[in-house]
């Protein structure tokens, strides 16, 4: 099952760069499995590499990671990287982990895991606010886009933590043999969306000059 998403806002004004998304997937494995691979941010350019590029430790915790704090340079499908740091604060092994994000991203996600029969039923709640100015600038034009941009990461997500929880289910000398997970984008996407970028400077212009002639009318 792919990841199902949908983007949200409270009761009232949002800003236009306001985001929340829900992201549910279910794959076969043990929550306690799961949990393990979510509380180990250092492991995710290994097993998630298409989104995470590089992860560090700034801050470790207490003896159960409480507390820690990890700087992170992620990417999605479209040209743009991020930097961002998340604090967990929250951890209760295997069913919650909750985390506060600053940087390009201010926010919360939590993680909610429950074991329903042999499937793993995992629900990550992450509401934001994007900082980076491309999209703190951008977002009333291109929310959508940068919404799409998600759904893209978290699928991937979604699809390399079934082949890590396969290849940690295999025998040891079957795991060498396993398919890599899916790696960052190639250039095509990236001319595509420079694209839809172009487009949307141009509507910007656009709007622009519409807005000067009705000012000097």
């Amino acid at each position: 099952m792919l990841a199902c998403e949908r983007t949200g806002s409270a009761e009232g004004s949002v800003a236009a760069n306001d985001y929340h998304f829900i992201t549910h997937w279910r794959v076969p494995g043990r929550i306690d499995d799961v949990a393990a691979i979510l509380g180990d941010p250092l492991d995710l350019p290994r097993w998630w590499p298409s989104v995470y590029l590089t992860v560090r430790e700034l801050a470790p915790g207490d003896s159960e990671g409480r507390g820690r704090v990890v700087d992170l340079y992620t990417k999605g499908w479209l040209p743009y990287t991020l930097r961002w740091r998340f604090q967990v604060t929250e951890l209760d092994p295997p069913r919650r982990i909750a985390l506060e994000a600053s940087g390009d991203f201010v926010g919360r996600g939590v993680w909610t895991l429950e074991q329903d029969g042999e499937t793993a039923d995992i629900v990550y709640d992450w509401r934001l606010r994007a900082e980076k100015p491309l999209l703190r600038r951008l977002s009333f034009l291109l929310k959508p886009l940068f919404a799409a941009n998600h759904r893209w990461a978290m699928a991937q997500g979604e699809r390399s933590l079934r082949l890590e929880l396969a290849r940690r289910a295999a025998p040891a000398a079957e795991r060498s043999q396993m398919p890599p997970p899916p790696g960052p984008t190639s250039a095509r996407p990236l001319l595509v969306a420079a694209g839809i970028g172009a487009g949307a400077g141009l509507l910007l212009l656009a709007r622009r000059g519409l807005h000067s002639s009705h000012g000097q009318g």
